[in-house]
């Protein structure tokens, strides 16, 4: 039996991860970036001859062919051959999978499932092959010829541990769990995979063994069974009976369809982009499963912007670090170190809307190295397309098949998410072009957000009229409304206090104009019209606005953005604002509004809600009413919620409204 000694040629490596003089395992987590630097640290660290892979040697061509496209992925799928008869050696490893399972033989053979390796740059045994032949490094495969295959994994710690920790003292803290494998044919795998080592070591003085930290214990203890001289062992040489070959059918290379990536690689789409930017710019990558979390928020930050412009929410720092404080929670909560998507949308969703969190599900999705190709058949590469979902994937052909993955990571929960999707291109322009134009109506939640934000204003505005009317008057008796400091103060000499007294103010408010855009172009807001009350409790409203057909949302449900409104309360019946002969004095949308709250008020004053105080020309045109203006600083108010307010939801008919609820997204 071969014992590390002090002649062994890896001198670097430590005990617990060799076998023999010349044999080096590193257990890696598949489907994770972490291990795949470690991959290659360690072949780039130390001059090995040879890298040995958990793959068959079908695999080889169609693999290392995918590997020199890298960065553009693809998938290698290997098909089942005719096993019609589950009965024999054939089933016979695959029982303890199948062993609650009471159907019938026609059934087994249904179900099984087609191989595939996953050509993914963040998975380790990948990145060992693309190391090597980098480094011009002979690579062996040495796994076990199987048909069907049956993959063996367990839950296992966060990888991002081992960032921190040796890869020797991560795999012996796991040592203690790692169970041996129920199944025949992985046991297969493990004896065989332990041959061709031992058949290595003949030939090659370093060789790495890269391999699954479930595998790598018992490959170790099948590898040391195996003595060299197995007639001095007859008790070794009756156990370590050699399993044979399956016979398999060649393996065939597809492209994947961009949209479905997160089904082929263990990391996020965005993260394992971010990992090839930093290997083709030589930039740090060690911390990019973290640094990656904030890239992907700042990126779709842009993107949200871009799409929302000036009714985006303001991103702004400080609710991105409480995003991420919040994703650091949720994921210790979990108990990992690293976030997946799920938590990093959920986070979003919560902290920023629902909007902002379809955009981070989008750009987690974004891959930027695809190789183009026709939406249908095949790649600007000639290879045709698979459409990948979970545990399954649809082929270029239409045939859609069962899979399993030669190189599986901890078992994945697949969680569903409610966010509301952005509406396709095609089903906009249907829904303009169905759209009755002598039907509309308004939708009621927004209604009454609406008239709660004018009751608010109202309020305000009355307070700001009692202010005006404020005085002060030495104290005698009563302190009032309070003790006037400033007046107190100017007066100290005296040695007398000063109070205020705000008299309650007189008469009520009926109209109040709301300019959100001002000085606003006609030509962003093409819709004008008036809408009257539909209960005692709305206001009679007019407006100008965005076109709303040119934003479609949802079947018969259009969205606008107000410029500037009207509010007369109580309702009143009153001509259109916009066809009103009366108002043709006015030159802007604005003065428009103001003109008709003039005209059409009982009150003598006019609340204006505005970002900066009346002009000389405004105040000019409530005189000539006879009216004064009160303004409320627009300022006052919460940027968000002002943005939620100017969007309006335009319904085609109050039917629509039964289900609205389900195609409008709130910001």
């Amino acid at each position: 039996m071969s014992t590390p000694d002090s002649s062994s040629s890896l001198p670097s490596v430590p005990d617990l991860l060799r076998m023999g003089d010349r044999i080096a395992v590193l257990p890696v987590i598949h489907g994770s970036g972490q291990f795949a630097l470690t991959v290659r640290r360690w072949l780039l660290e130390e001059e090995y001859d040879c890298v040995a892979l958990p793959l068959p040697p079908s695999f080889r061509d169609q693999v290392e062919s995918a590997v020199l496209d890298l960065p553009s992925p693809s998938i290698v799928i290997q098909p089942h051959g005719d096993y019609g008869d589950p009965s024999g050696e054939a089933s016979s490893w695959s029982e303890s999978a199948w062993e609650d399972d009471d159907d019938d033989e026609d059934d087994f053979d249904m179900v099984q499932p087609v191989s595939y390796v996953p050509i993914d740059p963040c998975q380790p045994v990948i990145m060992a092959i693309r190391a090597a032949m980098g480094e011009h490094i002979a690579r062996a495969y040495v796994d076990l010829e199987t048909d069907p295959f049956w993959p063996y994994s367990s839950v296992m710690p966060d990888p991002y541990a081992v960032r921190h920790v040796s890869p020797e003292r991560f795999a012996a803290a796991l040592l203690p769990f790692i169970t041996r494998p129920p199944d025949e044919q992985t046991r297969n795998r493990i004896v065989h995979m332990a041959h061709r080592l031992r058949q290595l070591e003949q030939r090659c003085e370093k060789i790495l063994f890269v391999t699954s930290v479930l595998h790598w214990p018992w490959v170790r203890e099948a590898y040391h069974l195996m003595d060299d001289d197995a007639e001095a062992d007859d008790r070794s040489a009756t156990q370590m009976v050699l399993p044979d070959h399956d016979d398999v059918q060649p393996p065939v290379r597809y492209a994947v369809d961009p949209r479905t990536l997160t089904f082929l690689f263990g990391e996020l789409p965005f993260i394992t982009g971010l990992y090839e930017r930093a290997r083709s710019e030589l930039e740090d990558d060690e911390d990019l499963q973290i640094d990656g979390v904030k890239e992907l928020l700042i990126a779709a930050r842009s993107s949200y912007r871009s799409e929302l412009g000036n009714r985006a929410r303001n991103v702004t720092p400080l609710l991105l670090s409480k995003c991420l404080q919040y994703i650091r929670n949720l994921s210790l909560i979990h108990r990992r170190m690293t976030p997946d998507l799920v938590t990093i949308v959920t986070a979003a969703q919560q902290i920023l809307g629902d909007q902002f969190a379809v955009h981070v599900a989008e750009n987690a999705n974004d891959y930027p190295y695809v190789d183009p190709f026709d939406g249908e058949s095949a790649t600007s590469m000639g290879l045709p397309v698979a459409t990948l979902g979970i545990d399954q994937a649809r082929l270029a052909d239409g045939e859609t098949v069962s899979m399993v993955n030669r190189l599986p990571g901890p078992p994945m929960t697949w969680r569903t998410l409610q966010l509301q999707r952005r509406p396709r291109t095609n089903d906009k322009q249907r829904w303009a072009y169905q759209w009755n134009p002598y039907s509309q109506c308004s939708y009621p939640p927004e209604d009454l957000r609406i008239e709660n934000f004018r009751t608010r204003v109202f309020e305000r505005a009355k307070a700001i009229m009692g202010n005006d009317l404020a005085r002060t008057e030495k104290f005698t008796t009563s302190v009032k409304d309070g003790i006037d400091i400033r007046d107190t103060l100017r007066h100290w000499y005296e040695k007398e206090i000063y109070v205020k007294v705000i008299p309650p103010s007189r008469g009520t408010l009926d109209a109040c104009v709301m300019l959100f855009d001002s000085p606003a172009d006609p030509r962003d807001y093409p819709w004008r019209t008036t809408w009257f009350a539909e209960h005692e409790t709305e206001s009679t409203l007019a407006l100008f606005a965005t076109d709303f057909r040119r934003e479609m949302v949802g079947p018969g449900i259009g969205l606008s953005v107000y410029g500037g409104a009207l509010f007369l309360y109580p309702p009143i019946i009153i001509p259109d604002v916009w066809l009103d002969p009366r108002l043709d004095f006015t030159e802007t949308l604005e003065e428009r509004l103001l003109a008709a709250a003039c005209l059409h008020s009982n009150s003598g004053q006019i609340v204006l809600l505005s970002a900066l105080p009346p002009g000389a020309g405004f105040r000019r045109l409530a005189r000539r009413f006879k009216k004064h203006l009160v303004h409320v600083p627009l300022g006052s108010f919460s940027d968000e919620q002002v943005k939620q307010l100017r969007m309006v939801h335009v319904l085609n008919g109050s039917e629509v409204r039964s289900y609205a609820e389900e195609f409008i997204r709130k910001i």
